[in-house]
């Protein structure tokens, strides 16, 4: 039977406790799983048997989460680890060699851009970062040594939402995988699978968990990618040597990626999800669709006063009818263009920093998708290590604020930015 995603988002990957009966999934605060004998234990070392060896590579509480993060989004396995940085690294890990290169949106969050640009190079990797609103500068930036294209389904900071359909033609011509980090949308507003996306990425940190109190990340596996149509991929379709020989894709098929990113990711890069991060985040996708929605009602009418508020430059959310980017919303996210978006003041970057220091009800922290609004000035914060042309070309030029608008009363919300705006424009 086919179940709705409000069903889903309660019930998928869970059973009650078959020791206890206990219906709410337990945290499992366990290292490590008795073996039932030598052979089960060969058998599970192997890859010949599913189950719990030691909770760097598997946990039941961790388990519980994966299953329901992939069928949310349509896929077919998914691998939890520490935060969505790390999600990044675990989904690029199996494509990447040095000497190969992802090419990339222009249009991230700032972290990703550095990690992107300076980090993976010491892997020997590379980025090329293209505006994606321009496809024929994508399809030329491949080249026979990119494993990846990467992109934000809704990006952070601008809320800009990607033309996923077009950026996954090219991926696919290509025969490369797209790689679509939903953090910002969420299954519930957007499925990337179902527009062509290889690989999904969260950062569980925000709206999935959507309480702001533990950081996580995920990857999900849409099992549609053929790794053995060529030899980019010699990770899953090759034999690997620490299994005596096994081949990921042709073992596993569907769950090649999946079961790679648990057997050799988890393994050796380590990049762990704890088993309580994996309840608080279960507890919180229970309310995802919920909580959503009011987002989205509470970012529009916000997005509505600042348009029409004299002290405001321009607001960039795509949910508003005078976006380049809100005919895209009814095609990628039909549910509504999120709670993030960024708006930019008149008076220039000293009155953004005065703007953040005089919110009450706004929390100016480095987070989003949280139950309360958030706000940050990106460019002297999680954008300033970007050149001011980087700050531009990510939605996060100097006289920018981004907002994440919560599930506060959205009249208190825009009382509290009209007393900021009057202190910091004046």
């Amino acid at each position: 039977m086919a179940y709705g995603f409000d069903t889903l988002q309660i019930h998928a990957g869970a059973r009650p406790d078959p020791a206890t009966g206990a219906r709410q999934t337990p945290i499992y605060q366990s290292t490590a799983y008795v073996f039932r004998d030598a052979d089960h234990a060969a058998a599970l070392f192997n890859l010949q048997e599913v189950g719990y060896i030691y909770s760097r590579l598997t946990n039941p509480t961790v388990a519980v989460l994966q299953e329901r993060i992939a069928t949310l989004e349509g896929g077919q396995g998914a691998v939890c680890c520490s935060s969505g940085h790390a999600a990044q690294i675990m989904a690029l890990f199996p494509l990447m060699a040095p000497g190969r290169n992802v090419v990339a949106s222009t249009r991230l969050y700032g972290g990703t851009i550095t990690q992107f640009s300076q980090t993976i190079k010491r892997f020997g990797w590379s980025a090329k970062f293209v505006d994606f609103d321009d496809l024929d500068a994508v399809k030329a930036a491949i080249d026979d040594d990119t494993r990846a294209v990467f992109c934000e389904a809704v990006a952070n900071p601008g809320g800009y939402i990607t033309d996923l359909d077009a950026i996954s033609a090219i991926s696919d011509k290509a025969g490369v995988p797209l790689i679509v980090d939903n953090t910002s949308a969420t299954p519930y507003l957007c499925r990337p699978i179902e527009h062509g996306a290889t690989l999904v990425v969260h950062s569980t940190t925000k709206y999935l968990t959507g309480n702001g109190t533990v950081t996580g990340g995920c990857v999900v596996d849409s099992g549609n990618f053929d790794w053995s149509a060529s030899d980019k991929f010699p990770s899953l379709s090759q034999p690997e040597p620490a299994y005596h020989g096994l081949k990921f894709h042709e073992t596993f098929g569907p769950l090649a990626f999946t079961f790679h990113g648990i057997a050799i990711g988890l393994r050796d890069l380590g990049m762990t999800m704890n088993p309580q991060a994996a309840h608080y985040t279960l507890m919180g996708i229970e309310t995802l669709s919920l909580r959503m929605d009011r987002h989205v009602q509470n970012a529009l009418k916000v997005a509505e006063w600042l348009e029409n508020d004299d002290r405001v430059a321009a607001v960039t959310y795509a949910g508003l009818p005078s976006s380049p980017y809100h005919d895209r919303v009814a095609k990628i996210c039909p549910k509504g263009a999120g709670g993030l978006f960024t708006f930019s003041l008149k008076a220039g970057y000293e009155a953004c920093v005065k703007f953040v220091d005089a919110v009450e009800i706004f929390s100016h922290v480095a987070n989003l998708g949280d139950t309360r609004s958030l706000v940050i000035h990106s460019a002297s914060t999680t954008h300033r290590q970007l050149t001011e042309d980087q700050q531009k070309a990510a939605g996060a030029a100097p006289d920018v604020v981004r907002v994440s608008i919560g599930i506060e009363d959205p009249a208190d919300l825009i009382a509290d930015l009209d007393q900021a705006l009057a202190k910091a424009c004046g």
